[in-house]
């Protein structure tokens, strides 16, 4: 039984068969084929092909700093960080003149970026600006703002949330469109700005809205005016301004109210406000502008771009998530974003008039005229009163201060006087005539002295025509 079946057979039909020599021959000489060809594929089996080292040179040198490079890429590739890093600082502590230097940086900050978490990407957006401070001017620099700038944006929270990496991911975005604006990664960093101000006009737009449905008109306001003048291109822009033109409308301010009216028709034709905002302004009798066609286009593209859409898992884990995701499927996904720092820099006139002139799609829309008195320095919106030239600005309630009496203006220094026997107290103001202002009549000293028995006969009563005209000015600057 140590002899294989197949000879045993072969030898067999052999005999039977009483084949020649030859034809055993030929037999034999398969065989032997069969068993060589057998062994060289079981050789291949066990044995793998050598490798080729390619950091020798043509001059069979060995680059020391090129191993180390192509080791801790290849660490990182497979996950190992902590090992890649340390040979990418060895590489740039042993090696500082290498040629490979630049790129070593800029790998230790993607390992960070990559490995993920709130420590690692701080690290990783510290490693990026080093790079851009050592090396502005290699073609990697940009690469390495725009990794800045989605680092902040990979930890944004939802809008109703903490909102500084949003901050901080609008100013770096900003940063890098203003510094490389003809890069080819600026269409991207471009929507990523869009999204992020989305979210951050999302946060605005929530307390707005509350404030807005709670009652609170001029804490609405002030919110909604900062999200309209801001950000234009915000996907609830246009429900912002129907609230504001409501909300001055019911303050009996219509002049300011068809202002946000006509912008909702203006600039957002394709609203489903546009049509109740063309009633509104036909029910006030004030002509009804024409959309514009820039924004009907821009309108137009925004709805027929492509949209990622999420799937059932995320949907069905988005709970658990902080991310705003919903927000950033509905940023928009054409126009100019805004390319100016946020300032707080809406004050109380802004709430009361209605806020200033906004800009969208690259033109001026419709908002309150500022207008300037010829030879003054302060503006003042329409539909508020305006001081008149030589009126005191800080008198309230629009009423002008009194001229100076001076020896040039006899009629000024006659009504001081009369204001002086009615009881006012005359100020001395240098130039004035003191006979004429700064001395006391016997008439205002009787009229001193029969005020001084009024209040003491009625110590409350003083108090009360205060108060009643304290709040006749209040109500007359805000009439909510």
């Amino acid at each position: 039984m140590h002899r294989t079946l197949l000879p045993t057979v072969l030898r067999t039909a052999a005999k039977q068969l009483r084949l020649g020599s030859a034809v055993r021959l030929a037999l034999a000489i398969l065989m032997g084929f069969l068993v060589l060809s057998a062994s060289q594929s079981n050789a291949q089996i066990f044995h793998k092909k050598k490798k080729i080292n390619k950091s020798i040179g043509e001059d069979n040198s060995v680059q020391p700093d090129k191993v180390l490079y192509d080791r801790a890429l290849e660490d990182i590739r497979r996950g190992r960080h902590e090992t890649g890093r340390l040979n990418l600082q060895t590489l740039i502590n042993t090696y500082p003149d290498s040629e490979f230097l630049a790129k070593a940086k800029l790998s230790i900050a993607d390992s960070y970026f990559k490995e993920g978490g709130t420590a690692n990407m701080t690290q990783a957006i510290s490693g990026y600006k080093d790079f851009i401070v050592f090396f502005p001017f290699l073609p990697e620099a940009s690469y390495a703002q725009l990794q800045v700038a989605t680092a902040h944006f990979r930890q944004m929270e939802k809008p109703d949330r903490d909102r500084t990496q949003a901050h901080e991911a609008e100013d770096e975005f900003q940063t890098f469109l203003q510094k490389y604006p003809n890069d080819p990664l600026a269409p991207k960093a471009m929507q990523r700005l869009r999204e992020v101000q989305e979210v951050l006009a999302e946060g605005d737009y929530r307390v707005g809205r509350y404030y807005f449905v709670k009652g609170d008109r001029r804490a609405a306001a002030a919110r909604l005016i900062s999200v309209t003048r801001r950000y234009p291109l915000f996907s609830r822009a246009d429900r912002a301004l129907w609230m504001l033109g409501d909300i001055f409308e019911k303050s009996e301010k219509k002049e300011i109210a068809t202002v946000y009216y006509s912008q909702i028709v203006k600039n957002y034709p394709l609203s489903g406000y546009a049509s109740g905002a063309k009633e509104k302004l036909m029910a006030m009798n004030v002509p009804v502008p024409q959309p514009d066609p820039k924004a009907v286009a821009r309108m137009t593209a925004d709805q027929n771009a492509p949209r990622p859409r999420s799937g059932i898992l995320k949907k069905s884990t988005g709970l658990f998530k902080t991310g705003p995701e919903g927000e950033l499927h509905a940023a928009a996904q054409v126009g100019e974003p805004t390319m100016q720092p946020e300032v707080d820099n809406t004050s109380a006139t802004d709430v009361l008039t209605g806020g200033n002139q906004s800009r969208i799609g690259g033109g001026p829309s419709t908002g309150i005229v500022a207008t300037v008195t010829p030879g003054g320095s302060a503006e003042t919106p329409a539909g508020t009163e305006s001081s008149t030239p030589g009126s005191d600005a800080s008198a309230p309630n629009g009423e002008g201060a009194a001229p100076p009496a001076t020896d040039a203006n006899p009629d000024a220094a006659a009504k001081t006087a009369n204001e002086a026997e009615a009881g006012a107290d005359a100020v001395a103001t240098p130039g004035t005539d003191p006979a004429a202002g700064a001395v006391k009549t016997d008439g205002a000293r009787s009229a001193d002295a029969t005020k001084t028995e009024g209040a003491q006969q009625d110590p409350q009563k003083g108090k009360k025509e205060s108060s009643s005209k304290k709040k006749k000015g209040v109500r007359k600057i805000i009439p909510w």
